[in-house]
């Protein structure tokens, strides 16, 4: 009798690849929100006029796009660079002393908990399937077959930054005069408030601490920008 789980359920490696790119998508997009929001609103100070405004804001969506994508590349290649190393590593002892690598794989399985006995069986079974492909699981928690993109690491940071930075961007574009940096306070804290809930439910987190400190620091960030626009304002006029 085989069984092999229910189809529609996720494999936990894959499950958790996948909310670690949404936690991560959702931070990107919690950045955008407050640092694009605090450049518009610390204009919005300074000027009534929308073209700085919006040159401001546009400018810093960019840049921000920008330094998201690039640094999440380098991070990525990094570690892909560095996976790739490992299993290079591992081919070669593989190749030079599959004795002693399957000592190794049979002990590593002892360590979690099997018999030796079993440790050894599973270690054999496993070795004579795809060896490398059973060391790199279980040795170095690397699947050959799935490593991070870089390219789409960056790209996805990217889109995650932008959309959220088209929230302040409109919100300060939008109203007339007088409203446009209350109307974008709110949508900003409202915005934080949901990034909050979503990336705390992601992780299985306390949503209401997590939504109070991004509440909390988006509306510092908020104060502290808006307050250096009216001085720099005052003091330039």
């Amino acid at each position: 009798m085989t069984n092999t789980g229910h189809p529609s359920e996720p494999h936990v490696g894959s499950l958790s690849s996948k909310l670690n790119w949404l936690r991560a998508g959702v931070l990107g997009a919690n950045d955008g929100i407050v640092s694009t929001a605090g450049i518009v609103v610390g204009v919005a100070a300074a000027t009534v006029q929308k073209a700085p405004i919006f040159t401001a804001g546009v400018a810093g969506l960019a840049a921000g796009a920008v330094s998201m994508a690039l640094g999440e590349y380098v991070s990525v290649s990094t570690q892909r660079d560095t996976e790739r190393a490992l299993l290079r590593k591992e081919r070669r002892e593989l190749r030079d002393d599959p004795a002693a690598e399957l000592d190794e794989l049979a002990a590593l399985y002892e360590a979690k908990g099997l018999s030796s006995a079993t440790a050894r069986t599973v270690a054999e079974e496993l070795t004579d399937h795809d060896a490398f492909a059973a060391h790199a699981e279980v040795e170095l928690g690397i699947d050959p077959k799935d490593l991070t993109n870089p390219w789409q690491a960056a790209a996805s940071s990217a889109l995650a930054f932008t959309i959220g930075a088209l929230l302040p961007l409109i919100a300060i574009l939008v109203p007339p005069t007088t409203w446009r940096v209350p109307v974008t306070v709110v949508a900003v804290l409202l915005a934080l408030m949901a990034t909050g809930a979503v990336s705390a439910g992601l992780g299985g987190a306390p949503k209401g601490r997590a939504v109070l400190r991004n509440v909390i620091g988006g509306g510092l960030a908020l104060v502290i920008t808006y307050l250096i626009g009216l001085l720099v304002g005052t003091a330039i006029t």
